[in-house]
């Protein structure tokens, strides 16, 4: 991990350094988690899936970031418009198939986990995504889901396709069912539940019916334990738009407040306490915990519950660069599904501003390949930016390990703030999340955080 100056008047240490980011097996309050190691879908484990390093830009690329942007532009706002429609002790767990999630070029969501549904069991490759609820998978689906990933080299991927058929636990969730939130489009309370997910861009969708069957899970200890939940999930039957061009082709996980989200569904249950958390390296490996509330002496701020579809919003009240500290009174959504930090005026010309007035380094003349506006030349691998801290509501500081993105072109390198302007809603993005461990609490309704070292 890169070191961090104390001092009032040193600035931070960013280095290139890779680092596996691993997350500690906790205990809290009598709880054990389920937990899965994630890896960015441009990481090096995932350049091994997708057929080699030549299929996939390179990290700190122009290519890359201008991909990264892309799948934000496209997906930004997702789930605002979705359509409602034996005992185990409680733990910390994680999927059954393993702990590791990928980032794939080809895939439009940023952080992506294995996940074992049904009997036979089949394995998932599904983007995990706090800002939507239901998680879905491609389910008897013939020209409305995709089968398989294509590399640049010729090679094939397959993916799965789940069938109810096929799984001798699979079970239809039928219109009187709690979770059943598209009554209207039942014909009685017998017949098996619709769903329908919408985004708000590029006509993406995805709908079908509702299943219930076992999510293979393994507890998060020195003794992992195999069980199985029956979770209710979304049989895809029609994926529209970016869903059919690479944006999650095999599933969403969506980890929203929602009851139909798997944690939700996990902690009525009484599976796991009602909380999860998410870890972000820089290398894009990290690691997601059901059940996870954290530790004592993280900080915290509460979320702003008064919306009509909750997410996980909270109130920012000061904006921090180096030695100057200006008011603030914006609300932004923690979101791990998009790549980047996305924030509206008045908040973002004063982070900008502040952080361009106060970096030692000549900016340079924009590029439209690149999402960044303030961006720096720099002659070395190792240089000093400024520090950048968001105040949250109640006066606790969440420090931004990684601010800046790194751009490198052979011999020449350069920096820029990892912000970019949006016209409406502000979102603080994986990369403002990365070095801390994300506590997710739907118990206390709180977001937590903690520098973390794994």
């Amino acid at each position: 991990m890169p070191s961090f100056s104390t001092s009032g008047t040193c600035k931070s240490m960013i280095t290139l350094l890779s680092v596996i980011f691993l997350v500690y097996v906790n205990s809290c309050n009598g709880f054990h988690t389920f937990s899965y190691e994630m890896h960015h879908r441009f990481s090096d484990p995932v350049r091994g899936i997708m057929g080699g390093v030549d299929e996939l830009p390179q990290v700190g690329s122009i290519e890359y970031y201008e991909a990264m942007a892309h799948r934000d532009k496209v997906f930004r706002g997702r789930g605002l418009a979705e359509k409602k429609g034996g005992d185990v002790e409680k733990q910390l767990v994680t999927f059954g198939g393993g702990n590791e999630t990928f980032r794939l070029a080809s895939l439009g969501f940023l952080h992506y986990a294995n996940v074992s549904l049904g009997t036979p069991s089949l394995s998932f490759l599904v983007a995990l995504d706090t800002g939507s609820d239901l998680f879905w998978v491609p389910c008897d689906c013939a020209d409305n889901c995709v089968r398989s990933l294509m590399t640049r080299s010729g090679g094939e991927i397959n993916l799965s396709i789940y069938s109810s058929d096929s799984s001798s636990t699979s079970k239809d969730v039928t219109c009187n069912s709690s979770l059943c939130e598209l009554q209207r489009g039942c014909s009685d309370s017998s017949s098996q539940c619709p769903y329908q997910v919408l985004y708000l861009s590029n006509n993406t969708a995805s709908s079908g019916v509702l299943v219930e069957d076992v999510l293979h899970l393994t507890t998060d200890n020195h003794k992992p334990k195999d069980f199985n939940a029956r979770i209710t999930f979304g049989c895809g039957q029609v994926q529209t738009g970016s869903f059919l061009d690479g944006a999650a082709p095999n599933g969403l996980f969506g980890l929203g407040m929602d009851k139909t989200s798997v944690p939700s569904i996990l902690s009525s249950k009484g599976l796991v306490a009602d909380s999860f958390s998410m870890c972000f390296g820089p290398d894009g490996i990290g690691r997601i915990s059901f059940g996870d509330k954290g530790s004592k002496d993280q900080d915290e701020t509460p979320f702003n519950l008064g919306q009509q579809h909750r997410t996980y919003n909270v109130s920012v009240t000061q904006l921090s660069v180096e030695k100057s500290l200006s008011d603030a009174d914006f609300s932004a959504i923690f979101d791990s599904g998009t790549s980047f930090t996305y924030l509206n005026d008045p908040a973002y010309t004063a982070i900008c501003e502040s952080f361009d007035s106060q970096t030692i380094h000549k900016r340079r003349s924009s590029d439209p390949r690149i999402p960044f506006e303030y961006c720096y030349d720099v002659s070395s691998e190792d240089f000093l930016v400024p520090n950048v801290t968001l105040i949250m509501e109640g006066g606790s500081k969440f420090n931004v390990y990684e601010p800046v993105i790194i751009i490198s072109n052979g011999a020449a390198m350069a920096y820029c703030l990892g912000v970019v302007k949006s016209p409406n809603v502000n979102i603080i993005g994986q990369n403002f999340m990365t070095g801390q461990r994300i506590v997710f609490d739907r118990e206390k309704m709180v977001l937590g955080w903690k520098a973390s070292n794994y």
